[in-house]
């Protein structure tokens, strides 16, 4: 019980930190692109109240947790419309690359302070010894694994708006129409990954980049080190 509350200690605020200011980086560019519903909607806050979703934030990675499954959650939407954006096809690629890219700066952040505790003699990078170590090393992690994992193209992930704005109109259009579908996706994906982990359905789609990724990260927090 007691690694349990000390692993939640550690993830909790981390995964808090991530999806509020991922939702929040989705609101902010669509106030720059010209649609300021989140910001009238006061979502541009980062005070976590107004972003948490019981289940998707709390409830979903506290019971990964304690299966053992790979941890990801998620907040209640920041609202965009597409109607309102200066320029919908652009427009709603910039927003929805704006979650991944806060998540993937955020991780950059946590290997500079993982780097500057190290060569300040606190910690030792990659380690796993040591409350703040720890800390730092899920907070690169999870900030990494919510960034590839939001870029999936799957709707309603990040990674659809992107690849929809990618395609050809008539192609984008008759995709738009798949996004009811893609929600029983992401429940199955959901389900999957809480009832069947051995299957290991993420770790062999987003596995590797989050793994190639957070070694690079690593290695900076190293080189900071000296």
């Amino acid at each position: 019980m007691t690694d349990t509350l000390a692993l939640a200690a550690l993830l909790i605020p981390a995964l808090v930190i991530a999806i509020v200011f991922h939702e929040v980086a989705h609101g902010w560019t669509a106030l720059m692109l010209g649609d300021p519903t989140a910001k009238e909607q006061r979502r541009l806050s980062l005070n976590p109240v107004r972003h948490v979703d019981p289940v998707g934030t709390i409830v979903v990675p506290g019971a990964l947790a304690l299966a053992g499954a790979p941890i990801f959650g998620w907040a209640k939407p920041v609202p965009v419309r597409k109607d309102r954006l200066d320029n919908p096809r652009f427009g709603m690629m910039a927003v929805a690359a704006a979650g991944p890219g806060t998540n993937l700066l955020l991780a950059l952040v946590g290997a500079v302070l993982l780097g500057g505790a190290a060569a300040a003699g606190l910690v030792q990078p990659g380690g796993e010894q040591g409350f703040l170590t720890q800390g730092l090393f899920y907070f690169i992690l999870i900030n990494i694994f919510l960034a590839f994992f939001n870029l999936l193209p799957i709707p309603p992930f990040d990674g659809s708006h992107i690849f929809e704005g990618l395609l050809p109109p008539k192609w984008a259009r008759a995709y738009d129409r798949l996004r009811p579908v893609g929600m029983l996706l992401f429940v199955g994906l959901i389900a999957l990954t809480w009832f069947a982990p051995e299957l290991g359905v993420l770790e062999n789609t987003i596995g590797p980049p989050v793994n190639w990724a957070l070694e690079k990260y690593l290695g900076l927090a190293d080189a900071i080190a000296g």
